[in-house]
């Protein structure tokens, strides 16, 4: 990225894509929230209160329904779904099969395991925008969780890039989210879905499901257009690891110019 494009900060389109980033990161906080733990008891209360945008969006029609779902709760509604929660995202009682664990590299590795290369590539996208987790953290790194997290994150700089009027700035946070959601994110959040569809028992988590769904869809719409506005590339290009092999670092370096 070797130039910046000259751009017009005070015209209704960063206005809106200020807007869109602020709304991004919330709605990704709030999705990694639903993931990282199981629903508290205040949780389940705001969750019951929420109110849907109504615009017929698969995400609105996901909370819509999720939101139903509470609204018939019971004292034994928390523990339902905390035993749901273990059920799909812990594999809790199930000694035979995969369930749902919301890990990038058990759904990217042939052998369907922990800390495989998704971790260490989700890994090289939060140092190269000099993040990390904790060093007490003992979740590998590519839960969607953190990812989510991180697409906040990413986020908060675009947002605060526009107030600042830096070009170059912006064009870095979303080159690089856009690079992420794509070898991070979109490549592997239909296949977990599917399978929270197969193990839920309750229609909250099915629900998780479909609103997850609709995030993939409306994340592959805001960069397709924040790229056309921004003079980005239609293709993203992936950061690889410092370690990989003498040919994939090369190919790296090159794609990596697009997010830098």
């Amino acid at each position: 990225m070797e130039q910046t494009i000259a751009f017009d900060f005070a015209s209704s389109d960063f206005e809106e894509l200020r807007q869109a980033n602020e709304a991004r990161a919330a709605f990704a906080r709030f999705l990694a929230s639903l993931y990282l733990y199981e629903l508290t008891e205040p949780q389940i209360e705001a969750l019951a209160a929420i109110e849907c945008a109504g615009d017929g969006s698969a995400i609105d029609e996901g909370l819509a329904a999720m939101k139903e779902y509470l609204r018939h709760r019971h004292g034994g509604t928390r523990q339902e779904l905390a035993v749901d929660y273990a059920r799909v995202f812990l594999g809790a009682g199930n000694y035979d099969r995969i369930t749902a664990p919301p890990y990038e590299s058990v759904f990217t590795s042939e052998e369907r395991i922990l800390m495989q290369d998704a971790r260490d590539g989700a890994l090289c996208y939060y140092r190269r925008a000099g993040l990390d987790l904790p060093a007490d953290n003992t979740t590998p790194e590519d839960h969607l969780g953190f990812e989510l997290q991180f697409a906040a994150a990413l986020c908060d700089r675009a947002k605060e890039a526009i107030a600042a009027g830096d070009g170059r700035a912006l064009q870095e946070a979303v080159a690089l989210g856009y690079s992420f959601f794509a070898f991070h994110q979109r490549n592997w959040l239909p296949q977990l879905c599917d399978a929270v569809d197969e193990w839920a028992q309750t229609d909250f988590y099915r629900q998780l499901a479909a609103v997850t769904r609709g995030y993939v869809d409306t994340e592959a719409a805001y960069f397709e257009a924040a790229a056309s506005l921004l003079g980005l590339g239609e293709e993203p290009c992936e950061v690889k690891p410092a370690w990989a092999s003498d040919e994939e670092a090369e190919t790296a370096g090159s794609r990596a110019e697009g997010v830098r």
